[in-house]
């Protein structure tokens, strides 16, 4: 380790700066609900109960201590694993097994990625297990998770392997536009996945049957038709028999677009108030969110991957870190390190992410009050939206009110309160 280099101080400062905020955010979070957790506004007086609020906060505090160690741990392994050179151990080791780069790569990313896996197994089965099973979420049985678990690797391998094998090839036949077409490929591998997951992916981990003929169904079809949306139907997902969490969603690209309804969903809520959750799912649609939110994040994967290019020429990039650095005929950092310069320079500036979730949940929570005032207008009342979303407020525990600071940092959706006083100033 060179504790001088750049690219080492830039991981450590910003690690810390990201460990710190963490924990500061969390305590924030766990100190608001123990001064406020209990109070009842006046929005939700006779609506929710302090029984409700009680075990809210008890879950919400036993996920809270929970993560501490999880977080700590983590932490503490990723800095063993860099100051111990365990990742360049492992690429010079593979390297010896084989001189092909997609070979060398795909076997680092496998051996590095073990010791987090094993540590995150046990917290892994205590969450789902423990806390999720004491407050009535878990529904699944372990043989399911282990099945779950397994499946979720393969389609992870499926995906994930032709992309590192155009991105090798890239890499060795295009070494200074490699992240223009990179780009480009994880483009159209993207809308090529919202395609077909509806069809191949999701049914691999759920059954879906379409939506019974009945007062919800006409209810949702003639919204549907209202709003000029196509779809290839309305589906109902067994979410049931994993968690007792709920919600809905549009799924697909095209004619591929379907309208999927947890069955927990239909159980906990009217078709009326279905009806309004359906139309805020479809005020995303109206405001295009989608469309601008990829005309934002595709110059952004470009912008990144050409700052990435950049990255993974400089010998610094990996000489900080204790790698003995490949050469090609020029003396350039030959194409077999590249993918390793590309996960490294991602590892390194990792720590400034919450920096950019600032961004994204800011932009995030301005479509979520669009799409709720859109639902209220197509409704042509928010009051439906407005007991949906209480009642998945109590269902799912969540929280009522949070701090302004860790609202702004870690939710992508408006707190409770906040959209109800949005939806009641719509209807004004």
């Amino acid at each position: 380790m060179q504790y001088s280099n750049i690219f080492v101080i830039i991981f450590f400062v910003s690690s810390f700066l990201n460990f710190l905020l963490e924990m500061i955010l969390e305590f924030v979070d766990f100190s608001f609900r123990k001064k406020h957790g209990m109070e009842i506004p006046d929005e939700v007086k006779g609506l929710i109960d302090e029984s409700t609020l009680k075990k809210t906060c008890a879950y919400e505090n036993v996920k809270y201590k929970f993560w501490i160690p999880r977080f700590v741990l983590m932490f503490v392994l990723e800095l063993y694993l860099i100051i111990a050179g365990f990742y360049p151990a492992v690429f010079e080791t593979v390297c010896t097994w084989s001189g092909n780069s997609i070979v060398v790569n795909l076997l680092y990313i496998f051996f590095t990625s073990i010791p987090t896996a094993i540590l995150a197994i046990p917290f892994n089965l205590y969450s789902t297990f423990g806390i999720e099973k004491q407050f009535g979420f878990c529904k699944q049985t372990f043989r399911m998770w282990i099945v779950d678990s397994i499946k979720s690797i393969l389609v992870t391998f499926v995906i994930a392997l032709p992309l590192l094998a155009i991105a090798c090839a890239l890499f060795k036949y295009c070494p200074n536009l490699w992240w223009l077409f990179l780009g480009a490929t994880y483009v159209v591998f993207s809308l090529a996945i919202s395609v077909i997951y509806p069809i191949l992916i999701a049914p691999i981990f759920n059954k879906f049957t379409p939506l019974e003929e009945g007062e919800l169904k006409t209810r949702l079809e003639s919204l549907l038709q209202r709003c000029g949306f196509k779809s290839s139907g309305l589906f109902v997902m067994d979410a049931s028999k994993r968690s007792g969490h709920s919600n809905a969603y549009f799924t697909g690209f095209g004619k591929s677009k379907r309208v999927v309804l947890y069955d927990t969903l239909i159980a906990q809520l009217t078709p009326e108030e279905i009806e309004a959750v359906l139309g805020h799912e479809l005020g995303h649609y109206k405001h295009h969110h989608i469309v601008k939110r990829m005309c934002i994040m595709i110059p952004l994967i470009f912008a990144v991957l050409f700052a990435e290019s950049i990255f993974i020429k400089m010998p610094e990039l990996y000489e900080g870190f204790g790698f003995q650095i490949l050469t090609n005929e020029n003396g350039d950092v030959s194409y077999k390190m590249m993918m390793v310069g590309t996960i490294f320079s991602a590892t390194i500036f990792g720590g400034l992410a919450p920096l950019a979730s600032l961004v994204t949940n800011h932009m995030s929570r301005r479509d979520e009050f669009q799409a709720d005032a859109f639902s209220a207008k197509v409704c042509k009342k928010g009051a439906p939206l407005i007991s949906a979303l209480i009642k998945l407020n109590k269902e799912n525990l969540s929280e009522i009110q949070v701090a302004k600071v860790y609202s702004a940092f870690k939710y992508s959706h408006p707190p409770l309160l906040e959209r109800i006083e949005a939806i009641k100033e719509t209807e004004k």
